[in-house]
Order: C-alpha cells, then structure tokens, then sequence
C-alpha cells in the first residue's frame, strides 16, 4: 500500500510539472506598440506579456493594462474582449509578431523584447507607416478600377465596380473594399463580421492618371 501511495504521488507530481511547464511554453515576453483607432503614432511602447491557450489570448502592458480576448464564430482570429466588444487578429508583421484590432485601439505585439531609445526610435519610424498600406489603382473602364493593397502579409487584389455616384465597392469573400473618389478614402472591412481593417485617404498624386 505505501509503494501505491509512493507511486501514486510521483505520477501526480510529474503530471504537475508536466501541466506547469505547458502553461509556461504558452506565455511569452513580447513588446506591445498601441495605437489609438486611425491614429498612425503608437501611444505606448514597451515590454509586455502574451498569453495564449486553447484559443483563448491575453496581453498585459508593462503599466498593468491585461487584455482578455476569446475566440468567437467558426473563422481563426475572431475574438471579443472582456468588454463584450468585436476583436480580431490581423497578419501584417510576418514572423516577427501579430496584429490585434480592438474596437478603440490596435496593439502590436512583436517577438523581439529589444527596449530602449534605439527601439523606441524604430518602432516610431516603422510603425508611423505600416498602418497605411501600400495602395496602387488602375482605372479598367468608367466604371471599374482595378485594386493592388498590400501591407505585411495582408494583400487584396480585385476590381471595384462603380455602385453609386463615386463610390466603388469590391470584395474577395474575405474584405470588402471602399473607394470614394470624391473624398479620396479606402475602407477595407471583414467581409463576414463587419469590422474595420484600414481606413486612410489615397492621394491625388498617386491616382495618377485615373
């Protein structure tokens, strides 16, 4: 009966650390850049921590901030937060990290914990531009333009079609894609849940000759 006892209590305990080493492999030092909605200036930039199991993600900031996300629907990268609100996961960094878009903010979170004035500096600089993407347009006829975007990992490439006035709209089953043309703005939307991806003005300039 001891040996049992004995037996019992080793397999308890290397189950124990088996469970405490699993949870330990799915919780990460990252860096976190956050940004306001529409703005392109990160508001904070620091060391943060990155959690995820079973689906489920959370993120805490060096100032204390946690963001608790849980998977919804049956598409990868849905989530709501702890406040009931629309999230969802966004490639764009490659290896090097993850997007998340949250109702009023979206939070960088990169792999590389590098801190101090020289990260401080290329975050700013990098970031100030990687939420516009890289936007070309062609015009096909008088109602139809053809689109390239590109931005990391996220690329959309289709034909918008003249719907009313100066408005195009096109989608890939994925996105769906806004042009207006009288006030120059691009709105890229999840097709399926609805929520803003991008929204930023394309210029004149590089209308060219549409």
């Amino acid at each position: 009966m001891k040996i049992q006892t004995i037996a019992l209590a080793s397999i308890l305990s290397l189950t124990s650390l088996s469970i405490a080493i699993a949870a330990k492999a799915d919780t990460v030092q990252a860096r976190c850049d956050v940004y306001p909605k529409g703005e392109d200036r990160a508001t904070s930039s620091g060391p943060c921590t990155f959690s995820q199991r079973q689906g489920f993600v959370s993120i805490q900031l060096e100032n204390g901030r946690r963001y608790e996300l849980r998977p919804v629907g049956n598409q990868p990268g849905n989530y709501q937060d702890q406040n009931g609100q629309r999230a969802y996961r966004q490639s764009g960094l490659g290896e090097a990290g993850q997007i998340f878009r949250l109702a009023n903010q979206s939070i960088y979170v990169y792999w590389d914990t590098a801190s101090g004035n020289d990260n401080q500096s290329n975050s700013s600089t990098s970031s100030s531009s990687s939420p516009t993407p890289v936007t070309v347009i062609t015009r096909k006829t008088p109602n139809e333009i053809t689109v390239r975007i590109t931005e990391g990992e996220f690329k959309y490439s289709g034909v918008l079609r003249r719907t009313s006035g100066n408005t195009f709209i096109g989608s890939d089953g994925r996105v769906r894609v806004i042009y207006d043309r009288n006030t120059k703005r691009i709105t890229v939307i999840n097709a399926v849940t609805g929520d803003e991806f991008y929204n930023y003005i394309y210029s004149d300039v590089d209308e060219g000759r549409l």
